[in-house]
């Protein structure tokens, strides 16, 4: 009787496709509220069986019915449509943008594409127009130089920039104006993040703390305070209320966002720490290191559950693919290597290059 009087409450009012990483978002009315929920389609691919996702979908969300599934069906056949590689596209050079003054520190794209942001020791930020190459705004400010940057993807509305003027500065990327300046640290600013909900900024230090700021006040939430080493890496997982810490002390460290307490120290890396990132559902961290390996850590558990060793040289970015199955590593021996997260299992070697590879961006394969 209760489940009868549960399901007649709930309506069903739309869906949504999401391409990357693939999934289903479900939008429902229920006791006069409206809500959402997503079902993910992480093993969703090009050569995926239709019906048999539908099947699926329908065993897990109780409102997907037949008649439903009808009209399902074509949106999945355009996601399967859309992650069609064409192998024989070839990529050439666009366009060279003389940036800067002085050389760039990092690079960063807004969720779409459409605009892009570089730091640089000549001590701002510049915002840019994908498409034309032509600059938008200079971001000055900064009184040496702006070496991290980020947008608040999703939205990308703001614009966070660390320097090593110790202060970490927000911005309206279209206006140019400066939101706050966020003071705290006694060291360079060598990285920062926003979480996914726009809500919260993180940044890390060579003072060896990293910090979390509320984005609409722009005060002071906490000090995460456990590495013995400069702060040199930090990544949210999806859902913001995790963050994770890379340092040259060796170790990686796992916050509680809201308690601002530590809740794991991944111990096992025997040199600094260059990056660290969480897969898709948060399930796994990967830590990449100046000792010559990437390791994979179980984030319930803090377990060390795989350590990469086919790199000859010191591994200084990782990156997961959008789903959080396929694992990126970029190497000082100037190749990147391509695993699949599941088994540990390298699947593709990308060599080329004739110096060292030192940054990777997640990224959609299938």
């Amino acid at each position: 009787m209760w489940l009868q009087l549960h399901m007649s409450v709930m309506k069903l009012k739309r869906f949504l496709v999401r391409y990357f990483p693939p999934g289903l978002i479900i939008e429902y009315e229920k006791n006069g509220g409206k809500f959402s929920r997503v079902l993910d389609l992480l093993d969703f691919t090009a050569d995926s069986d239709i019906e048999l996702v539908l099947e699926d979908l329908a065993a897990r969300e109780s409102l997907i019915t037949q008649a439903r599934a009808n009209s399902i069906r074509p949106p999945l056949l355009r996601l399967r449509e859309k992650l069609k590689w064409d192998s024989s596209h070839e990529f050439t050079l666009s366009k060279v943008l003389r940036a800067h003054a002085l050389p760039l520190t990092n690079v960063a794209f807004n969720k779409h594409g459409s605009r892009f942001i570089t730091g640089s020791y000549d001590r701002t930020c510049k915002v840019w127009e994908t498409s034309t190459g032509n600059e938008l705004k200079t971001l000055t400010g900064h009184k040496n130089v702006v070496y991290a940057i980020d947008f608040n993807n999703p939205f990308g509305d703001k614009v966070a920039t660390g320097s090593f003027d110790k202060t970490c500065k927000v911005w309206n990327p279209e206006t140019g104006e400066c939101y706050y300046t966020l003071k705290g640290h006694t060291a360079e600013i060598v990285c920062v993040a926003f979480n996914p909900q726009s809500t919260v900024l993180a940044t890390g230090s060579m003072d060896t703390e990293a910090r979390l700021w509320d984005v609409e006040t722009g005060q002071a939430l906490t000090s995460l305070c456990g590495h013995s080493g400069e702060v040199i890496a930090l990544s949210f997982n999806c859902s913001g209320n995790e963050i994770v810490t890379g340092s040259f002390d060796s170790t990686v460290c796992l916050w509680d966002v809201r308690m601002g307490k530590k809740v794991h120290t991944l111990i096992g890396h025997r040199a600094e720490i260059s990056n660290v990132q969480f897969n898709y559902d948060a399930s796994v961290i990967a830590s990449a290191s100046m000792d010559r390996t990437c390791k994979l850590w179980d984030t319930a558990s803090g377990m060390c559950v795989g350590t990469l060793r086919d790199h000859t040289d010191e591994v200084l970015d990782v990156a997961f693919d959008a789903t959080g199955q396929y694992l990126l590593t970029a190497s000082a021996d100037c190749t990147g290597l391509m695993y699949r997260v599941a088994t540990q299992y390298c699947l593709a070697k990308f060599q080329g290059h004739e110096g060292e590879i030192s940054k990777e961006s997640r990224w959609n394969w299938n």
